[in-house]
């Protein structure tokens, strides 16, 4: 028994807690839940609202008539929250299935180039929850090229992208309204039917054949119309030219001279009765006979 009583007397006190645990410990955990407690509170009691972003105020479930600025500032805490509307132009891609005036189905993938003006953050909030792409501009844009592209055949589409477009965007422009700022409408591609593309590259290339051939016909003609004033201009001279040589002979004999190759000439009367003045004419390679 004594041997158990020393040996209790020496194991440590399990129960007392209090000689265990430091004396500033509970000071420390104190002053650690008041900080986080601060912190929560300044978190729910500010916002900042990023560049290229408005925000909306929204208190007990009521959006306030008015967007906040891009900056840092104070609301409420845990009544009032802060909602970010992106005004920066977004661009979004879609198809859009359409018929020309030739009943061809055409397919369509556009992208649009869209933005939410400052006038309009807190009504496209409270219509569209900040995101109408889905609700309002994309099935207003399908329609504006259903309209375009069914008064025009499927050839024309394709050859008239800038044209469809260019209307296109007009009419989404018109249906949208000023609520939402469609800045650009892109066609990326045009899918058409196996059949009906292989018709319009046929006719294409028979188009281009034809215009090949005009180019050449064209050529032609210029060249012979060429030719034929090349040809009345020469005759033209000559013409003038043995004009001018009957009225004055003597010039014909200046030129027998100036081209003279300094060799004795032969001397041609004019006439069998030697009644006029004789022609030089050089003798050129006429050998002179050799004298005894």
């Amino acid at each position: 028994s004594n041997t158990m009583s020393d040996h209790s007397s020496r194991s440590p006190n399990w129960g007392n807690s209090d000689a265990s645990i430091p004396p500033f410990m509970p000071k420390l955990i104190a002053v650690g839940l008041v900080g986080f407690a601060l912190v929560v509170l300044g978190g729910a009691s500010s916002y900042i609202i990023e560049p290229g972003t408005r925000g909306v105020m929204i208190t007990l479930g009521k959006a306030s008539d008015q967007f906040l600025p891009e900056g840092f500032g104070f609301r409420t805490p845990f009544i009032t929250r802060i909602v970010p509307v992106v005004i920066q132009q977004r661009t979004v891609g879609l198809r859009a299935d359409c018929f020309s005036s030739d009943l061809q189905q055409v397919s369509l993938e556009v992208r649009v180039l869209y933005r939410v003006p400052e006038s309009s953050v807190v009504q496209i909030f409270r219509e569209f929850a900040g995101d109408p792409f889905d609700s309002l501009i994309a099935p207003r844009v399908q329609e504006a090229m259903k309209e375009v592209t069914a008064v025009l055949s499927a050839e024309q589409i394709v050859k008239g992208r800038d044209e469809v477009k260019a209307k296109a965007i007009i009419a989404a422009r018109l249906k949208i309204g000023e609520m939402l700022t469609v800045e650009d409408i892109v066609i990326r591609d045009i899918h058409l039917s196996k059949e009906l593309e292989t018709a319009i590259e046929a006719k294409m290339v028979a188009e281009q054949e034809a215009a090949r051939a005009r180019f050449t016909q064209l050529q032609t003609q210029v060249e012979a119309s060429t030719a034929v004033i090349r040809a009345e201009g020469e005759a033209k001279a000559i013409r003038v030219r043995g004009e001018a040589l009957k009225l004055n002979p003597a010039y014909l004999r200046l030129q027998i001279v100036e081209k003279w190759n300094g060799k004795s000439p032969l001397v041609v009367p004019a006439d069998p009765n030697n009644s006029g003045p004789g022609l030089l004419l050089p003798l050129g390679g006429i050998e002179q006979p050799a004298r005894p």
